[in-house]
């Protein structure tokens, strides 16, 4: 059973009553009429012990409080279960930077992934790529704008749909026979219902580095990060500049 809260306005705590059948004597006060002496010392002495026990079931305000801000509420528990929840469904764009400034990030020192899948969506107040891998340890990354695409190893230009593109280029990669994860093989990727990202083309895997190309509208605000189980790397471009 839970914690009785306090009583709100209008309410009475009405204190244990106890039925003890007959010739049982109530936790109810009795009424006290003159009798002898005797008497009255008699029934001092059966219902005072009577009436401490009746009094003990009864919690005072201290202990019932206690109980109360001992168990959390359902609110915060709910509140608790959302900051776990994975950021990858978050709609909050208020953390992006108001900068188009590179952001890096050193790959951990057991890295050996393998890019599996690229995504993008739509969200409040941005747009979203991410590249989930497979492997060991935890990729790092260079992301910034470039003036123009140019595929890994070759340096030939790759056609990518926008005004301005972001080149996204993960560390700490392996090739599939080294992690044993089959590697993301699909063509460009685009949404009616994303705002300023308007393609994604998959360039290639070459010494230790995995690059992929945003096209978008325009050079706009955007922040990268990583999440784990799976490990992804994620990045959002602001839907207006910062």
């Amino acid at each position: 059973m839970g914690a009785r809260s306090s009583p709100g306005a209008g309410e009475r705590i009405h204190g244990p009553v106890a039925h003890l059948g007959e010739g049982a004597v109530s936790c109810e006060t009795p009424s006290v009429h003159p009798r002898p002496r005797a008497a009255v010392l008699l029934v001092v002495l059966l219902t005072g012990p009577l009436l401490a026990g009746c009094a003990g079931d009864v919690p005072t305000g201290s202990s019932a409080s206690s109980s109360a801000s001992a168990e959390p509420s359902r609110d915060t528990a709910a509140a608790t279960t959302s900051s776990g929840t994975d950021q990858e469904d978050t709609d909050d764009a208020s953390e992006i930077p108001a900068d188009v400034e590179p952001d890096t990030q050193d790959a951990s020192a057991d890295a050996r992934v393998t890019v599996s899948d690229i995504r993008i969506g739509a969200h409040d107040g941005f747009d979203r790529v991410v590249l989930e891998v497979g492997g060991t340890g935890t990729p790092g990354w260079d992301v910034r704008y470039v003036d123009s695409a140019a595929g890994q190893g070759t340096g030939d230009p790759v056609d990518v749909a926008g005004s301005a593109v972001l080149q996204l280029t993960l560390t700490g990669v392996g090739y599939p026979y080294d992690t044993g994860v089959e590697e993301y093989a699909g063509g460009p990727l685009t949404s009616a219902d994303t705002t300023v990202l308007t393609e994604v083309v998959w360039d290639a895997t070459f010494e230790g580095t995995s690059v992929a190309f945003v096209g978008t509208t325009g050079r706009y605000p955007f922040r990268v990060y990583s999440l784990a189980d799976p490990t992804r790397v994620v990045v959002d471009i602001a839907q207006a500049a910062g």
